[in-house]
């Protein structure tokens, strides 16, 4: 058995939506979105061994977005927290569904999202297409649907 290249999923093929203040927006300007789960380990030296053991102790969860540069969503975010206090945390789902491949679709939910930084202007003469970067937490994540195996 082999991967057939048909069967890898295209970057291009899938769909995010974040809920936002209770309301679901398509996030079709994104460029690329990653998200990292970071499992944070303490290290255990116990009698009789020389080496360090490695025990998990929790998890964090960051994500990085760049998008094109056609929203002010992310800078309302910004600007409510820097006037009044209030943050926003928002679920995002990613969906890859490469309809030419058989290993089906992979949906996962990003829960309790908060921004860490974002660009409030910007202007670049050498720049084509502007685009933004964001980097995000989250707290919590599902994986509704998983990728199968491919069909032979």
């Amino acid at each position: 058995m082999f991967l057939r290249a048909g069967d890898t999923i295209s970057g291009q093929e899938g769909k995010a939506t974040a809920v936002i203040d209770g309301n679901v927006e398509d996030l079709f300007y994104v460029k690329t979105l990653e998200a990292t789960f970071e499992k944070n380990k303490a290290e255990v030296k116990t009698l009789g061994k020389r080496g360090v053991q490695h025990k998990g102790v929790g998890w964090a969860g960051a994500g990085s977005m760049t998008l094109y540069y056609v929203t002010s969503r992310f800078r309302q975010m910004a600007a409510k927290y820097a006037k009044t206090g209030q943050d926003t945390y928002f679920n995002i789902t990613i969906v890859n569904d490469d309809p030419t491949s058989t290993v089906g679709k992979q949906t996962v939910v990003l829960y309790n999202c908060n921004i860490d930084s974002v660009v409030l202007a910007r202007l670049d003469t050498e720049s084509d297409v502007l685009e933004d970067d964001i980097d995000f937490t989250f707290d919590d994540f599902d994986i509704l649907d998983s990728f199968g195996n491919p069909v032979v």
